[in-house]
């Protein structure tokens, strides 16, 4: 096992997240100036479709890396029964899901209960489909809609932070099911979908847009909440939560009832909004 993997199981995940949390919000200008031109040098940001073009502009790191594109840069497949692609990044993983199995990588994976907590939650997926999306520092950091659909419950569940990155994700078995993670999961047209934001090593956070902070520093049971009856509904699209700093989204969809598209390949970037499958019944 790699160096860079085998430190990550002494390293206290907690605390370095606490410290991270502090500051990447400090708004102290040569500070936060540091952090993002290190960043936008290191991994060549491109801010051209920001809203805000000026890296330095914004108040903090946070602000820098949560940032919103202009209107219309992600435009949404025109067939209406696209599914659409949630965030910028790369494609980790995609296919079938085996029996309640999940590929993380080669020679490695997890179940559906697992990542989601649930065996009954993860039943409708049993033989479904699955797409994991990897974003590096580089890319856009919101999360959006890959179907229209309406909230019925979220989950967040404690765990470690190891990296997301892909020599971590080549070696630590069942990293997204033993890391933090946010479980969203839907009612859409064609039945249940699970949209999964992982945390990793250096994630300071996950916000929704219907619950604010989902993730904050530090937590250690298990939190379910019923949204059933609040009539959340987003349509395709639209922006679901971020990453306040980068992870991995996984989206589990059933089994019989979409196609995941054919041009798809591993490690293939991709961008939000891009057509990834589309409903068949």
């Amino acid at each position: 096992m790699r160096p860079a993997v085998l430190v990550q199981y002494v390293l206290p995940h907690r605390a370095l997240s606490r410290l991270v949390y502090w500051a990447t919000r400090w708004t102290w200008r040569p500070w936060k100036n540091f952090l993002i031109g290190r960043v936008v040098k290191a991994y060549r940001v491109d801010m051209t479709q920001a809203e805000q073009t000026d890296p330095l502009a914004f108040p903090s790191f946070n602000a820098f890396f949560t940032r919103a594109l202009k209107p219309g840069a992600r435009p949404l497949p025109d067939d209406a029964r696209a599914i659409a692609c949630p965030a910028d990044g790369r494609i980790s993983q995609f296919g079938p899901v085996r029996n309640g199995r999940i590929v993380q990588a080669k020679g490695q994976d997890f179940s559906a209960a697992e990542l989601l907590g649930d065996e009954a939650a993860a039943a409708p997926y049993q033989n479904g489909r699955f797409i994991t999306i990897y974003l590096s520092p580089r890319d856009y950091h919101r999360v959006h809609a890959p179907l229209s659909g309406t909230l019925r419950e979220t989950a967040h569940i404690p765990g470690r932070l190891f990296s997301v990155a892909p020599f971590a994700v080549d070696t630590v078995p069942r990293l997204f099911a033993r890391n933090e993670r946010l479980v969203c999961h839907f009612d859409g047209g064609c039945g249940p979908f699970a949209v999964v934001l992982v945390g990793a090593m250096l994630v300071s956070g996950v916000e929704t847009v219907w619950g604010g902070v989902e993730i904050p520093p530090s937590a250690n049971t298990i939190v379910r909440r019923a949204w059933r009856d609040k009539n959340i509904r987003l349509e395709r699209g639209v922006e679901l939560g971020r990453f306040n700093m980068g992870s991995t989204v996984v989206v589990l969809l059933p089994s019989d009832k979409v196609d995941l598209c054919s041009e798809l390949s591993v490690q293939m970037p991709i961008k939000m909004g891009q057509a990834i499958g589309r409903i068949i019944t």
